[in-house]
Parts: structure tokens; C-alpha cells; sequence
């Protein structure tokens, strides 16, 4: 066990060194600065403009920033809508895959228009080629990318004194997309493609089975048909963009998804390396490293302890396993143990422990292990990280906007507590601004509550349950919790491709994304009128370890306890019933 907790802090301390020299570069993007891509990708910069006349020196209020960012997402959502719809008329379909029904068509759209990715069917079974480019390829894209954008969005608020602007949106998009997105995803597609990973435009091949199965009917299966398409394209960007769709059904636990223990690497890392990257590139902006730092370290200490839990958990296994000598008997030289049911024998339950946790952290939702099958405490824990509101850095821009909005919360009440106006980077909190920021952190408990309070009363949520009791319960929570988080995993074990479950995740994914956002622009674009507090013996420094406290301490305040009578009718009850 302690050379897989090992190789955790391994993975940590690689993200950690990549994360920060990225985030300088993508605080230099944003704030317009030069940098080493600028030669290249200014003149494309520049043409992208012109051809879709934008002015890159219109500086937007936060009104018209929300109202831009919206009907662009709206555009996106009708697009994807109709590809869904008409996909079996269309071209780069080589399997002859029909349309989606109008429902399922919804739920993909809302999905991946909202940057979470939840999936109600089986990528290599119900998408066609076209479709997995042309539209959810290109919405893990700009998804991701409006993320940033109003990240950004709310810096400025924090950094100007006394003006109306608080950027552009086409610009931030644009930047996004082309300096920070684009070049990452060509670089980690070319690394997993060298592993193995496919990137094709050939159809579905048939292969003769070394060992045919019998079935209990006589039924012979001799054959198996092995899915192709543009993979390795689509994975890149899904993991660094916090998105997490499979190309496949199983996700990156098919092995034409993630070939090798390398390929595991770089996607486990793409998961968090730009939200850990952007409390750098906070800090800088802001022109205050000590401020990125600081909220680097909340997130750091709570996504280290939920690894922990997690792993301990996985390794250790059940008392079950250890009753039998199951743990013992699968633990060797080469192999682990532990509770390996739905992982992958080349990961292992530590590797795989490592990439549920940050996969629920990031808001990104790509599995490589099936969390269904989890320890009660391990699966508590990846369902706590997406009920916390995705804010243990989180999605691409909006983890971290989330987590700001806490830090104003946390600023407001020790304020109240030492009888002082509250102050955050210089600016001054006032009740507009903690109303937003309430808008911001409550909306994924309402949302997600709301949700599978319904769903556990319709009686056809009921009868697509594969597992009854605490277990099935646990899998609805898990389902409108990914939704509610933007995450997009799944617990599974029930069929969630029906009208109710399809309709119901859909409309709570979209209140989810947009809510928070437009209470964030409105945060920003009312910071951005005020002046500049000076610093005095009785400001709250945000920056020390008292404050980092105070912030986890809200953050568990807010999300934890929010969802504790939920978690103790699903986990907490049937961890209890299996060590009792």
C-alpha cells in the first residue's frame, strides 16, 4: 500500500511543476501580453477577427459580456441539437447510425454545451463520426474556453479601479481556444496517439475471437467487432478541457482510448493541469502570487485528503475480501490487491482511486474504472467532490470562479465576526456582491437535491435501477450530483436513457452552468465601478494559513453539510451495514 500512496504524491508533485509555469502563460495570454506562440498565432488571431468582425478593442459591461457568452452558447446548443437529430443523413457515418431520439438529442446537447459531458448512451454505438467532431469536439472546445473567459471576466473586476469594461468576450474566447487550448490538445493527441490511441476514419472491423464464448442458449460467439474513429482528437480535449466524454462507452478504460500506463499518465495530468494552472495564473494577474497560492493550497489540502480517503479505501478493500483472503490472494510482486472489481488490471486500484479523485475534483468526469464498483466510502467521497460545487479546482475558469465565490463568502463573514466591512483584493464586499455569490455556491445544492429528490418518486426511475436500497439510491444521487457539478461520470447501474432522466439532468446541467456564471459576470461587473480599499492593521489578509482554513472550513460548511442526510441514506448507510 505505501508504494501506491507513493506514486500518488508522484502524480501530485509532476502536476504541480508542469501547472506552474503554465499558469504564467496563461495569465500572459489573457491579459494580451506576449508570448512565445504570439509570431504564430497573432496573424490567425487577427484574421479570426476580421472574418467575423469583432472588435478586439470593444471593452463589454458585464451585461452585454453575459448576453454574448449566452447566445453563443445558444447558437452552440442548436447546432449540436440537430447533429444529434440528423446524424443518420449525414456524412462520416460509416456505421449507418441513426438519429438520437429527441430526448437523449437534449440531454447530449445540455450536456456538452455546459462543459459536463454526461453521457446516456454509448459513444461508439450511437454517435456518428460527424457528430463526435463536428459537434461535441468543437463544444469540449469552447465550453472550456467560455470558462476562461469569465474567469477573466471577474479578475478584471478585481483589478481595475472605477471603469465599466470588463473585457471581451470574442477575445477571451478566442485567446482560449487558439493560444491555451489548441496547442495542448495537438501536443498531449500526438502522445497518446504514439501510445496506441486511435485516430482513423475507418469502419468498424470484425475479428475471429481466440476463445469463442458459448452461450447459455448454444449460441455461439466466434466474432467481435472492434470500433474505430477520430479518438485520440477527441480524448486530448475532453481531458484538458474538464469535459470527460468517452469516445467509447467505457471511456478511458477501453484500451483504444488509453492504450498504456503512459497514455494513463498524460491523461490523468490533462484532467487538472490547467484549473491547478489558473490559481497560478490568478495570483499573477491579480499581481498578488500570494492570493493564487493561497487558494492553490485550499483546494490542494482538500484534494489531497479526499486522495487519501480514496485510496486507502481501494487498497485496503472490504471486510468481505478480507474475510475470504480475496485481498490477499490477488496481492503479489506485481499486483496490488485491494478492491480491484471494475478496474483495470494495468492500473491497479491505486492509479485508478488517483484518477476518480481528480476526475470528480476537475469537473471533468472521464473514468478509467467503474465507480459503481467503488468501496461505499471511496464512492462517498468522488459524490462529495461534485457536491462541493465542483471547487476543488474544478472545471476550466469556472472551478475557480466557483471557489472565488466562496473565498467571498468566507471574507463577508469574518467581516461580521471583528465588526468590519469586508474587503477581498482591495475591493469592498458588499451585500450585492454576497448575494451573487450565494447565487454562485447554492446553486449546485438546490439543483442537485431538487433533482434527485423528484427522480427517487417516479416510478420509472425506480424500475431502471439495477440495485435496490442504499446502493440504488446512491446511483440517482450519483447521477443528478454529476449533472448538478457539471461532471458528467457515472455511478451506472440504471438505465438513465429515459424521457424523465434524460429531460431532468438536462434542465439541472443547465441551471448549474448558468446561474453561477451570470451571478459571476454580475460580480464582476459591479467590482469593476468600485475603487480601492487601502490595506490597514484591520484588513483580513486572504493569503495566510488562517485564512486557507477558514476558506475549506466554509467551503465544507456550505457543500458538505448541505447533502450529509442524502449521503447518510446512500454511503454512509451502506458502509455501516457492511462492517456491522
Amino acid at each position: 500500500m505505501s508504494g501506491e500512496l507513493i506514486q500518488m504524491g508522484i502524480y501530485l508533485v509532476i502536476l504541480i511543476l508542469l501547472a506552474i509555469p503554465l499558469g504564467a502563460y496563461m495569465s500572459k495570454v489573457m491579459n494580451g501580453e506576449h508570448v512565445f506562440l504570439s509570431k504564430i498565432l497573432v496573424p490567425c488571431e487577427n484574421a479570426l477577427y476580421k472574418l467575423m468582425k469583432i472588435d478586439k478593442n470593444e471593452d463589454m459591461g458585464w451585461k452585454k459580456y453575459a448576453k454574448a457568452a449566452v447566445l453563443f452558447s445558444v447558437f452552440g446548443f442548436i447546432i449540436l441539437f440537430l447533429l444529434n437529430l440528423l446524424q443518420g443523413k449525414l456524412p462520416l457515418n460509416p456505421e449507418g447510425i441513426g438519429g438520437t431520439s429527441w430526448h437523449l438529442g437534449f440531454n447530449t446537447t445540455a450536456s456538452f454545451v455546459t462543459n459536463t459531458n454526461w453521457q446516456a448512451y454509448s459513444g461508439e454505438m450511437q454517435l456518428s463520426y460527424l457528430t463526435q467532431m463536428l459537434g461535441l469536439t468543437v463544444q469540449n472546445f469552447v465550453s472550456a474556453a467560455t470558462g476562461i473567459a469569465v474567469l477573466f471576466a471577474l479578475v478584471r473586476g478585481f483589478v481595475r479601479v472605477k471603469e465599466k469594461g470588463i473585457g471581451n468576450f470574442w477575445v477571451d474566447m478566442i485567446r482560449s481556444v487558439l493560444y491555451i487550448l489548441l496547442p495542448l490538445s495537438i501536443v498531449v493527441t500526438i502522445g497518446i496517439a504514439s501510445q496506441g490511441v486511435i485516430q482513423n476514419f475507418s469502419a468498424y472491423e470484425e475479428t475471429q475471437l481466440l476463445e469463442p464464448v458459448t452461450m447459455e442458449d448454444g449460441t455461439v460467439i466466434d466474432k467481435q467487432v472492434i470500433p474505430m474513429g477520430p479518438a485520440a482528437s477527441q480524448i486530448a480535449i475532453k481531458q484538458l478541457g474538464t469535459n470527460g466524454g468517452g469516445f467509447f462507452g467505457v471511456n478511458s478504460a477501453h484500451p483504444l482510448e488509453n492504450a498504456t500506463p503512459f497514455s494513463n499518465l498524460l491523461e490523468m495530468l490533462s484532467l487538472l493541469l490547467i484549473p491547478v494552472g489558473l490559481c497560478f495564473s490568478f495570483g499573477r494577474s491579480v499581481k498578488d502570487k500570494r492570493q493564487g497560492i493561497a487558494l492553490f493550497l485550499a483546494m490542494g489540502i482538500m484534494l489531497v485528503a479526499a486522495m487519501s480517503v480514496t485510496g486507502v479505501m481501494e487498497l485496503k478493500g472490504t471486510p468481505q475480501l478480507e474475510a475470504n483472503g480475496a485481498v490477499n490472494i490477488t496481492a503479489s510482486d506485481e499486483l496490488v490487491g485491494g478492491n480491484m472489481e471494475g478496474k483495470e488490471v494495468r492500473f491497479g486500484p491505486g492509479t485508478s482511486a488517483t484518477w476518480a479523485t481528480w476526475t470528480t475534483a476537475a469537473s471533468n468526469g472521464s473514468v478509467n474504472s467503474m465507480h459503481d464498483s467503488y468501496t461505499p466510502i471511496g464512492g462517498l467521497v468522488t459524490m462529495l467532490q461534485m457536491q462541493l460545487g465542483e471547487v476543488i479546482y474544478g472545471g476550466v475558469g469556472c472551478g475557480l470562479y466557483g471557489m472565488l465565490g466562496f473565498a467571498i463568502i468566507t471574507v463577508f463573514i469574518a467581516g461580521l465576526m471583528v465588526g468590519r466591512t469586508p474587503e477581498y483584493l482591495g475591493k469592498k464586499i458588499e451585500p450585492y456582491e454576497m448575494k451573487m455569490a450565494m447565487l454562485v455556491c447554492l446553486a449546485t445544492p438546490v439543483a442537485v437535491l431538487v433533482g434527485t429528490g423528484i427522480a427517487c418518486i417516479v416510478p420509472s426511475v425506480a424500475d431502471s435501477l439495477n440495485n435496490p436500497g442504499m446502493h440504488g439510491f446512491s446511483e440517482v444521487l450519483y447521477a443528478y450530483s454529476s449533472g448538478g457539478g457539471n461532471n458528467g461520470s457515472a455511478f451506472a447501474g440504471f438505465n438513465a436513457n429515459t424521457p424523465f432522466v434524460n429531460i431532468t439532468i438536462g434542465l439541472v446541467m443547465l441551471f448549474v452552468r448558468f446561474l453561477p456564471m451570470m451571478a459571476t459576470l454580475a460580480i464582476a461587473g459591479s467590482l469593476v465601478q468600485k475603487k480601492k480599499v487601502a490595506e490597514s492593521v484591520g484588513t483580513l489578509p486572504t493569503y495566510n494559513g488562517m485564512f486557507i482554513g477558514f476558506l475549506i472550513v466554509v467551503v465544507l460548511l456550505v457543500g458538505a453539510l448541505s447533502f450529509f442526510p442524502a449521503l447518510a441514506l446512500g454511503p454512509i448507510a451502506e458502509h455501516l451495514q457492511m462492517i456491522l
